[in-house]
């Protein structure tokens, strides 16, 4: 390990950091593949551009959160992080594909948890990688299970007023989010707003009795989804469903988003296990479906 250099990760990493995630999220896949899934494929482009969008992101904004590990010359792995309002967030950490069990992992982990000083809260969204989860728990976070649902959607389960209250979400609309993350995951998303608002279409549900707002990817998906309480969280996801395609999925419930579970069954979608939900100084977010980067 002694020609292994841990360093803070520049601009021109961040294309090699994207081939080198997909290879090692691919082989993770591939390791952990059930047959009840569709085989594990390599990134679609549009992903891969998303992903370099978001990195440079993050590098404009938490530069001290991002590390690669690299030996002569070549990258072996990398972590990038951020901090926002006294959270921590791991937003990507990958190591290639051959080269795990040389402790590259852990020590670029731990200089991205330098970025974690003086904060309160912590948050990532694990794969099933024992390796990996190891490592978090060492870090002192606590693993709740993720669960993802799945399949056609029955649509003669939609409600007739799915939609109601749901309108298009504005810039303007940017500290309103940041007001219900801050209630449902005590930190709000402050500079990343913006980066999602350009990749992803952003609805909103502000009333007297509750606010919330929900991102969703160009399939019509979930990407994100915050509310101020269960009848509003309830309503941004039933609006989403009414409008996405026939086949959807809902990601990252955990036993605490009861609510999203009862409308996927409600429409018929399979449920099954995906990862975790890792936090450090909180309880599972309850109206708050998390993006799985951003958190």
């Amino acid at each position: 390990m002694s020609g292994v250099l841990i360093r803070p990760m520049r601009a021109d990493d961040v294309p090699t950091a994207e081939r080198l995630s997909d290879e090692a999220f691919l082989e993770l896949d591939r390791r952990v593949f059930r047959r009840d899934q569709p085989d594990p494929e390599p990134r679609r482009p549009d992903h891969s551009a998303g992903w370099v969008e978001r990195t440079r992101h993050l590098l404009g904004t938490d530069a001290a959160g991002c590390w690669v590990a690299e030996e002569d010359g070549a990258m072996l792995g990398f972590a990038t992080s951020l901090r926002r309002e006294g959270t921590w967030v791991l937003a990507t950490y990958a190591v290639r594909p051959g080269q795990q069990g040389r402790g590259l992992g852990k020590q670029v982990l731990d200089a991205a948890l330098t970025h974690s000083q003086g904060c309160l809260r912590g948050m990532l969204s694990a794969s099933d990688d024992p390796r990996a989860v190891r490592r978090y728990l060492l870090a002192g976070f606590t693993m709740h299970p993720q669960m993802s649902l799945s399949g056609a959607v029955d649509r003669t389960a939609i409600p007739p007023d799915a939609g109601a209250k749901v309108r298009e979400a504005t810039a303007a609309d940017t500290d309103l989010m940041d007001s219900v993350d801050r209630h449902c995951r005590g930190a709000a998303h402050g500079p990343d707003h913006p980066l999602m608002q350009r990749i992803f279409r952003a609805v909103v549900s502000d009333s007297t009795t509750g606010s919330g707002y929900a991102y969703l990817n160009p399939r019509g998906a979930v990407a994100l989804l915050a509310a101020t309480n269960r009848r509003t969280a309830q309503r941004l996801l039933w609006s989403a469903i009414a409008e996405g395609p026939g086949e959807q999925t809902i990601g990252h419930v955990t036993a605490a988003n009861a609510w999203a579970v009862e409308i996927g069954t409600a429409v018929r979608l399979g449920l099954r296990t995906s990862g975790y939900l890792a936090l450090r100084g909180m309880r599972p977010p309850t109206t708050y479906l998390h993006n799985g980067a951003l958190l």
